[in-house]
């Protein structure tokens, strides 16, 4: 499958932060070998966020199918020092032999929810730590971005113009990646069209028009070599452009089969409708007109909301950085470690203790609420964690090929209750609650923790 990252480069081991090596060291010298249960989630929506889509999951299970220590990874290592003869050669034969369940990419997930859950031994779960945040966070930002941006658009034309503007060449491609996974209909990023196999569309830059000696010479060369283009109208005067194009129509005849123009500047509105006028009475109603210039979703549903006669939107700088939402406050914490549920206590940073499960309940064909429980307990709701990875092989659940995850996303946000879709956040929100038995497990942990930190105790 073009879009599996097992075509790309291997990730190196070294990609994680020095700590996590540090309490490796640690685990192994005290032998503390035992399974541990890892959950990623976050714990807070960003304030105009009402959902987060799910996504990542295709590099990280590649990841971890091929995490090992190279030669000259151990080599740099002994290099720096700090690291015990015993634990690098405990790194020669490393690699990943859990199990992982997680929620299919564009999956809609809430606060507190598991999205990825790593079930190994404790110094394999840690290590991985950094890799599963980076990717599952940036990804998870973009598609939630991109949904939302696809769903402004109401069924018009999206495509991703914003590798320019990633944060750096792999961001680039998972703007594609998951811009196109949400509903995107195509990118501007040639690798990332191979890599991804996604559509490519592109038009021309003003630079184009610029080098020619007039406009309506640049828009004549470039046809004759791509007929069925898009050229763009405002490098000078926009309806001064529109009108050129109608003149190269005239002239060409049957053989003008440019497809739209686009508009890249001043009031989109407006121009959108006086271009749509000109071409509909020079008889060119299949001449379409697609809009760029610093769009993100409010833009496009004010656009769409005075009536703009657009047909399809590039959209930049703010779908690459997700500009009004640049982070969620994705984590990566310990709930289980050698059967025993696990928690934590720090001010505003709780955690909910042990292995879990989410479930999901629908009515009239839409979500209607969901209940994270203990990973044991039986529930009429659909759960949403499956098993991905078994002793550090992918499983079939775990192959999903961009095109079925992208179906899989577009069902999501059909199945999204219509208020959580406004681009503003929901008072309410979406229902989440804790099942009657993991707030019990909850509560008796703390009752344990509270006998165990009392002073008195401590004192003896």
């Amino acid at each position: 499958m073009a879009e599996q990252q097992g075509n790309m480069p291997h990730q190196s081991a070294l990609f994680t932060d020095l700590y996590q090596l540090r309490m490796m060291q640690s685990y192994y010298a005290e032998e503390m070998n035992a399974v541990a249960v890892f959950e990623l989630f976050f714990r807070r929506l960003p304030s105009n966020r009402n959902f987060v889509m799910a996504a990542g999951l295709d590099n990280v299970l590649n990841y971890l199918e091929h995490l090992h220590f190279t030669d000259e990874e151990q080599d740099w290592l002994k290099q720096q020092g700090g690291f015990s003869q015993q634990f690098l050669r405990q790194l020669q034969d490393f690699n990943f032999t859990g199990d992982v369940f997680a929620v299919p990419e564009g999956t809609l997930v809430f606060e507190n929810e598991p999205v990825v859950q790593v079930i190994a031994p404790l110094p394999e779960a840690q290590l991985v730590e950094t890799y599963l945040l980076n990717q599952i966070h940036l990804q998870s930002v973009l598609a939630t971005k991109a949904a939302r941006v696809v769903s402004a658009a109401r069924g018009h034309k999206v495509v991703d113009f914003g590798s320019r503007r990633a944060h750096g060449t792999d961001a680039a491609l998972k703007v594609a990646r998951t811009s196109y996974l949400a509903g995107a209909n195509a990118t501007s990023n040639v690798f990332a069209g191979r890599a991804y196999d996604i559509p490519v569309v592109g038009t021309m830059a003003h630079s184009f028009i610029q080098a020619h000696p007039s406009e309506y010479a640049a828009l004549r060369a470039f046809i004759q070599e791509f007929p069925d283009t898009t050229l763009l109208v405002d490098t000078y005067d926009t309806l001064a452009g529109v009108r050129k194009v109608i003149a190269l129509a005239e002239v060409l005849g049957q053989d003008f089969k440019v497809e739209a123009v686009r508009l890249d500047s001043g009031d989109l509105g407006k121009l959108a409708k006086e271009s749509r006028r000109l071409f509909d009475e020079a008889g060119l109603n299949q001449v379409r007109i697609v809009a760029s210039s610093g769009l993100d979703e409010y833009k496009i549903q004010a656009l769409l909301k005075e009536g703009a006669p657009i047909d399809g939107f590039g959209v930049g700088t703010q779908l690459a950085v997700s500009g009004d939402a640049p982070e969620i406050d994705f984590s990566y914490k310990l709930v289980e470690y050698a059967s025993r549920p696990r928690m934590k206590l720090s001010s505003s940073k709780e955690l909910l203790p042990g292995r879990k499960q989410v479930f999901r309940f629908f009515e009239a064909d839409r979500m209607k609420r969901d209940v994270i429980a203990c990973f044991e307990e039986n529930s009429d709701g659909k759960p949403l964690l499956e098993q991905v990875m078994s002793q550090g092989k992918r499983l079939e659940q775990g192959r999903v090929s961009l095109e079925n995850a992208r179906e899989h996303a577009r069902q999501q946000m059909a199945l999204l209750p219509p208020e959580l879709h406004a681009l503003q956040r929901v008072k309410l929100g979406y229902p989440v609650a804790v099942s009657n038995s993991l707030r019990q497990t909850n509560e008796q942990l703390q009752r344990e923790l509270a006998v165990e930190l009392s002073p008195r105790l401590s004192a003896s």
